[in-house]
């Protein structure tokens, strides 16, 4: 549930956009600014963004202390169709993972579960590669994202599209050979394996499904009506329509697979009036309208983060258990964004003011958790009373709406290398001699086309490509198209000039 990452190329961006999903948050410090009236400004802000990136619809959802104080619907929640209001479902991505954090903080209070046991303590037979470190993995380290799960396999598990009964268990059996990244209890790297671990020993522990458990121990005490473990029931009750974006404009996305491996860690569905009420709980020592859920110490524990989490040697935060703990400035937040290939979220909450927002997308742009990120982290900014950093990542989406150009160039490569041939075999004078014959006109042409070649034969081995299908379309298909041309015309191209050059006799 958001982080940054970052682009080195047209095509090789494919890799490390998709491995770096994870890594998305960024600290910002805002200006010390006021506005005077903080709701239309957010309101303002929601619009602009949602022009800038094409996004269809979005609902919002404010409060302070236990009360809403400000709600509102943007846009259409699907084509030709209704703008959204405060009930209207959208999927909420990795904000999954701070309510099933609460689940496993119940069942801790409740005697049902420690924090530091290990995990085979609930899971006998679970196993990563090394046998050591399976013994050492705790709940805690898989609340605090410091299991060692490479942030890697957090991406392809979401390519996983098992939606039949046993996919968790499924899958995490399958991490017997998993290597980690880091030893155990060492580093933050966020993976949605660890919490997708956590759906699991959840279901072990109170003998229910994960949904039976979410419902009942957290919707429907915190009345929160309109959200569901489900996408059939969400769709009879008026779920949003999600929105993938190819080359910089919104296409509906019909009927995208849920994978059910992922329930606990990113695919729960819920609207802002009911995220509202979970906000309210944390907000209030796990209190929402006369019901206690959580103990306020039990909350303080959820809040509280761990190790700080870098990007690229920048900190982006301290991981708490599903959720970042991070200064904007000297404003303590907590915050999580969630996406998921069509619908992008973001809530937060300041504590110092007592206010919390949350914003929910019924598009998630161009697959990058780290754009609904720097919005939610500026709607927060505005939330707190400041002025909002401007936007640092806006020409991610114009590398995306120049993608087709790649293609274009590539034929246009084709078109003036037949007529640099065919002019040396016209006037064989005209052909350059020596180095640069070989560097300029064979070696050099080599490195972007082998480059691009090598790339898609990474993400087809490491199935990055099934990633980047559901949440980048439309780079997957330029990286089909453009690497498998490039492989082959490196090689065809090469044979013609050396086909060349012995026409003319200079070889």
């Amino acid at each position: 549930m958001n982080k940054t990452h970052l682009l080195f190329g047209s095509l090789a961006i494919g890799a490390s956009l998709a491995a770096s999903r994870v890594l998305s948050a960024r600290s910002k410090s805002p200006k010390a600014a006021c506005t005077h009236d903080s709701y239309a400004a957010i309101d303002t802000y929601i619009v602009e963004q949602m022009q800038r990136l094409h996004i269809p619809g979005a609902s919002l959802a404010i409060i302070e202390g236990d009360r809403v104080v400000h709600q509102r619907g943007f846009g259409l929640a699907r084509p030709g169709g209704e703008t959204p209001v405060a009930l209207t479902p959208f999927f909420i991505g990795s904000l999954t993972k701070s309510i099933t954090a609460m689940a496993v903080m119940q069942m801790v209070e409740a005697g049902k579960m420690e924090l530091d046991a290990s995990v085979q303590h609930y899971l006998p037979w679970f196993r990563v590669a090394d046998p050591q470190a399976s013994a050492q993995i705790t709940v805690r380290h898989l609340l605090n994202q410091t299991s060692g799960f490479p942030s890697l396999a957090s991406n392809l598990v979401l390519a996983e599209l098992d939606n039949t009964p046993g996919a968790n268990e499924r899958q995490v059996r399958a991490l017997s050979t998993l290597k980690l990244s880091h030893p155990v209890g060492e580093v933050v790297e966020y993976c949605n394996l660890n919490y997708n671990v956590l759906g699991l020993i959840i279901e072990s522990v109170t003998g229910e499904t994960y949904p039976d458990y979410i419902q009942k121990h957290i919707f429907t005490p915190l009345e929160m009506s309109h959200s569901y473990t489900a996408k059939t029931p969400a769709q009879q009750n008026g779920l949003a329509m999600g929105h993938r974006h190819w080359f910089g404009l919104p296409v509906p996305a019909f009927d995208l697979p849920v994978p059910l491996g992922s329930l606990a860690s990113g695919q729960l569905i819920s609207c802002a009036e009911d995220i509202s009420h979970y906000l309210m709980a944390h907000m209030n020592g796990g209190r929402y309208n006369g019901t206690q859920i959580l103990s306020p110490a039990g909350m303080d524990e959820l809040h509280r983060g761990e190790k700080q989490l870098f990007a690229f040697g920048e900190s982006v935060g301290r991981y708490a258990m599903g959720w970042f703990d991070r200064d904007i400035g000297n404003i303590r937040t907590l915050s999580h964004g969630g996406n998921v290939p069509d619908f992008s979220a973001f809530m937060s909450l300041i504590p110092e003011q007592n206010k919390g927002m949350v914003i929910l997308f019924n598009a998630d742009p161009y697959g990058l958790p780290m754009i609904t990120d720097e919005i939610g982290t500026n709607l927060t900014v505005i939330l707190a009373g400041r002025q909002p950093e401007s936007i640092k990542l806006d020409f991610i989406q114009w590398i995306f709406r120049c993608l087709p150009l790649l293609p274009l160039l590539q034929l246009w490569g084709v078109v003036t290398t037949l007529e640099k041939l065919n002019r040396w075999q016209k006037d064989p004078a005209s052909r350059p001699k020596g180095g640069k014959l070989w560097f300029q006109h064979i070696l050099l042409p080599l490195i972007p086309n082998l480059s691009l070649a090598a790339t898609l034969a990474y993400l087809r081995t490491s199935r990055l490509i099934n990633f980047m299908d559901l949440f980048m379309p439309d780079l997957a298909w330029i990286g089909r198209i453009s690497g498998g041309f490039a492989g082959i015309w490196a090689s065809v191209r090469t044979r013609l000039i050396l086909q060349t050059l012995r026409k003319t006799g200079h070889l």
